[in-house]
């Protein structure tokens, strides 16, 4: 079962991870239209808000920063780092698709 009873610090870095994630990601991918910006920008949301925690953590442990970080700022390095993946993943399957599963070139 899910915890709900977070600190409310740890929840707002969550929420502003996964926030700036999905923010960071249109300056590299930008959507062909609204639909499709909406549609990226809540799974980066939602993926941030629930993938927040253990992507923090395991960054934190690949990279040896467990001793060095607080919690709020593995948990925002989370959020960012999965709406990030998130928002580009569901961008380049959406062009991959658009092309009719054919690779450029």
């Amino acid at each position: 079962m899910t915890d709900w009873s977070q600190d409310g610090a740890q929840f707002t870095a969550k929420v502003l991870g996964a926030l700036a994630g999905s923010a960071i990601s249109l300056v590299y991918m930008l959507p062909k239209g609204r639909q499709e910006a909406a549609g990226r920008f809540l799974t980066g949301l939602a993926c941030g808000l629930i993938f927040g925690d253990p992507a923090g953590l395991w960054l934190a442990q690949k990279l040896d920063l467990l001793a060095r970080l607080s919690p709020e700022d593995i948990v925002l390095a989370g959020a960012t780092a999965a709406s990030l993946l998130a928002w580009w993943s569901l961008g380049l399957l959406v062009r991959f698709l658009d092309r009719g599963g054919r690779p450029s070139g």
